[in-house]
């Protein structure tokens, strides 16, 4: 169950970074569809590597990790 729960968020983050990068004017045109092109491939191509649908969402994951240090120019700190 906890792993379902971590697939949502790193899904829903995913596409709240990408509007609101976009929203924000912080993703280019050209980057929004660079990383809806890499989570296309990565939705597309699981199948075909073994234990794919397991890695899916470690790999949406370091989409995320990305679009923080596209969107914010870095880390994020928390304090």
């Amino acid at each position: 169950m906890s792993v379902y729960i971590a697939s949502m968020i790193a899904q829903s983050a995913f596409w709240v970074l990408l509007v609101c990068g976009w929203y924000l004017g912080e993703l280019r045109w050209k980057a929004s569809v660079i990383f809806l092109t890499l989570w296309i491939a990565g939705y597309v191509l699981r199948p075909f590597v073994a234990n794919g649908a397991g890695l899916f969402s470690p790999y949406v994951a370091a989409l995320d990790i990305a679009l923080v240090f596209t969107i914010f120019k870095g880390d994020v700190r928390l304090t």
